[in-house]
């Protein structure tokens, strides 16, 4: 649950950065963009927490998923970029993403304990 507060607050406070420098247009971008590393991040805490319960192959598994998440997530991200560039202008929505992303990635050990 902790992961989901602090991705929505992250989220908040890229959403109010973005506002400031792009404008009001790149909001709808910056929040799916961001509530997708969220639900990214709470899914990868899951797997890695599942991992630090069992054995050493267990926690590697859960590691490795966590990693392919988050590069479906940037597939995920580019595919937005490409088919709607209008609605996911690319720096805002990368800005959104990885403003998210990151730093809930820094502090994922924290959250799976």
């Amino acid at each position: 649950m902790k992961t989901v507060w602090a991705g929505l607050g992250l989220t908040l406070l890229v959403a109010v950065i973005a506002w400031l420098v792009w404008g009001r247009g790149v909001l709808p971008a910056v929040v799916a963009t961001g509530a997708l590393a969220t639900l990214i991040e709470v899914w990868a805490v899951a797997r890695l927490r599942r991992g630090i319960a069992g054995t050493t192959a267990e926690l590697l598994l859960g590691f490795a998923q966590g990693m392919l998440l988050r590069l479906a997530g940037v597939g995920l991200l580019a595919v937005a970029v490409v088919v709607e560039p209008g609605l996911f202008p690319p720096l805002p929505a990368a800005a959104g993403f990885l403003g998210v992303l990151l730093p809930l990635l820094f502090s994922e050990v924290r959250f799976a304990r």
